[in-house]
């Protein structure tokens, strides 16, 4: 029975991942199927992790993957959340690079 739910997940989770590949498709060139794996893989890991950090708002932070390229974007309450942010996606495996777009908003 574990091994069917073990396979249900994975599939549902792959079909997923390349319908946010294909939806999110800017034209910039084809990704393959492991890369579209990879940055949901990125994307979600990046979401769990501000989560659980005391110091990142997740809500207010959003994250954008292409081929191990993150951009992050959003809004931030202190300089110390919008680095906190980028120090924790460049920790993720298969970043390869991180943009930090994330604005400082005003109390």
């Amino acid at each position: 029975m574990k091994f069917i739910n073990r396979n249900l997940l994975a599939a549902t989770f792959l079909g997923a991942a390349m319908a946010v590949g294909s939806v999110g498709c800017t034209g910039l060139g084809e990704k393959s199927a492991g890369q579209t794996v990879d940055d949901a893989a990125i994307v979600s890991k990046a979401k769990a992790a501000f989560a659980l950090d005391h110091t990142v708002k997740a809500m207010n932070v959003s994250v954008d993957s292409y081929k191990g390229d993150v951009q992050l974007s959003g809004v931030a309450k202190t300089p110390d959340e919008a680095r906190r942010a980028e120090e924790i996606v460049r920790a993720l495996k298969d970043v390869r690079s991180v943009k930090n777009d994330i604005r400082l908003v005003r109390n």
